[in-house]
């Protein structure tokens, strides 16, 4: 066979007509705001507190920032032969079905849209509901959980909304929130080195020598703590894959939204910290939780007025409101495209394929997807008020570490799905190559199974409801194919 021949497409994406498939609208601009704005959420925020608890060392610290990014930009470099190979919508899915088959594809999927996107959208509209409620409510309501929880379901319910109506106009969501939080970033960033020649105490270099007590007591479980923080802050690098389908150009624009994307975020994040740890001493940022950036640029503007510096501080609580705002946005535009791209292969609830026929989008997924979310959020809720042992614990970082761990494990398939395709499929056209193969998969492999490994023993009740959540799939499937069988012969199957 030709070594410029096609994966196969299935039967469903083809000989669906027109006004139901999806619409190729984005281009690379919006393709490298989905990477970027995906990723710069809640996590470059609301992380480093809890990373300076559990080492208190800020080489360990900026380690654990560069070696996830690495680790990242190696996954990237891989996902973007897979992509540019396979521009289908459905992303990671269709990755792992073409390497393993439904049933492996099927497992990420339904974790996927039933745990993962759930919780991380849940996660992060709470994130957003305690920003804003802060900010414009008085304090005797905006500490208010159902107050928060009720904040969160209408802000799921109105970017679900924009994203129904249209692609695009989640693009141009997507677009805006990004341009803002790569801009303030890059302030937060430069600002301190920048006032240096007007006040030399503005950065301390003995700041990077502080430490604390650290929570975690043995060296391989501190740095096993950090990566978990650290790759949640990286988590959804890859996100460009389930709108592959509708990216103009996906050979080639898939490709340079993944690495250049990719790319940017490490610059940044690294560089944040840098600016973090040179204005705060370890004990602040530890005792900061969520608050690190704002304090910095308080600490950044105080010597040239109290005003000036609470004003910093306000714009950056408002410009954390953007960035969670946009990677919710992200999410919610992602998720549903994993179980449109499994209904329309008939191993998920065949309503999810449905195409709006207006607006060319995955209208009931989505809807499915913001119930479910909103749902998790409020029955999150009532258990943290309602359960003792639960009680006190912070609902944003139990969703997130779920969801972390079972993540990691599919991105780590779908490297590996690198080398079975190339062995099983060296006929396929390839209009990217993984740069560096076969050593990049290689590396990226090593850091994720460590990374793992060392997780698990580091957060092991994390890890553990991660791995059931993802067992759980296991029955499903079962469930699903006999089901479709019973269908078959009673001759009810579409």
């Amino acid at each position: 066979m030709s070594s410029s021949a096609l994966p196969p497409v299935s039967v469903t994406e083809t000989n669906a007509p027109a006004e139901h498939q999806l619409l190729r609208a984005l281009g690379p601009g919006v393709a490298i705001a989905i990477v970027v704005g995906n990723v710069i959420g809640a996590g470059i925020f609301a992380k480093p507190s809890r990373i300076a608890a559990d080492c208190g060392s800020f080489p360990l610290i900026i380690t654990g920032w560069v070696l996830g990014g690495i680790i990242c930009l190696f996954g990237a470099l891989c996902f973007a032969e897979l992509a540019a190979m396979l521009p289908r919508a459905g992303g990671m899915y269709v990755f792992l079905r073409e390497a393993y088959g439904r049933p492996v594809g099927f497992l990420f999927g339904f974790n996927e849209y039933i745990f993962g996107r759930t919780a991380t959208n849940g996660a992060l509209a709470v994130f957003f509901a305690s920003l804003s409620c802060g900010l414009f409510l008085p304090s005797n309501l905006s500490g208010n959980p159902w107050i928060l929880a009720i904040v969160a379901c209408l802000t799921i319910s109105l970017l679900t909304t924009i994203n129904i109506v249209g692609v695009v106009w989640g693009g141009h969501v997507q677009s805006l929130t990004t341009i803002v939080k790569v801009g303030f970033l890059a302030l937060i960033a430069l600002l301190p080195f920048l006032f240096l020649g007007l006040d030399s105490h503005i950065v301390q270099w003995s700041n990077y020598l502080t430490t604390v007590e650290p929570q975690k007591k043995i060296l391989s479980e501190q740095f096993a703590a950090i990566l978990l923080s650290v790759m949640w802050a990286y988590n959804g690098w890859h996100d460009i894959a389930p709108v592959a389908e509708e990216v103009r150009d996906p050979q080639r624009n898939i490709p340079l939204a993944l690495i250049g994307g990719t790319l940017l975020l490490m610059l940044l994040y690294v560089s944040v910290n840098v600016a973090y740890h040179g204005v705060l001493s370890m004990s602040q940022i530890a005792g900061a939780p969520g608050q690190t950036a704002q304090l910095t640029i308080q600490r950044t503007l105080q010597p040239f007025g109290e005003k000036l510096a609470l004003l910093g501080a306000n714009g950056i609580t408002a410009v954390t409101l953007c960035s969670v705002f946009g990677a919710l946005n992200c999410n919610l535009m992602m998720g549903p495209r994993v179980a449109f791209a499994m209904a329309r292969d008939r191993i998920f609830w065949r309503p999810l394929a449905h195409v709006h026929p207006k607006f060319r989008t995955p209208a009931v997924s989505l809807l499915t997807q913001a119930t479910m979310s909103c749902t998790l959020v409020l029955v999150g809720t009532y258990l943290l008020l309602h359960v003792e042992s639960l009680k006190g614990e912070d609902l944003f970082g139990l969703l997130t570490n779920f969801v972390v761990y079972s993540a990691n494990i599919f991105y780590a398939l779908c490297v590996l799905g690198v080398y079975v395709l190339r062995i099983r499929h060296p006929e396929w056209a390839r209009p990217y190559h993984t740069w560096g193969y076969p050593l990049v998969p290689g590396l990226y492999l090593a850091g994720m199974s460590w990374f793992l490994w060392m997780a698990f023993f580091a957060e092991p009740f994390s890890s553990g409801v991660g791995l059931a959540l993802m067992a759980l799939g296991l029955p499903m499937y079962g469930l699903i194919c006999v089901w479709n069988r019973i269908r078959l012969e009673r001759g009810l199957a579409e």
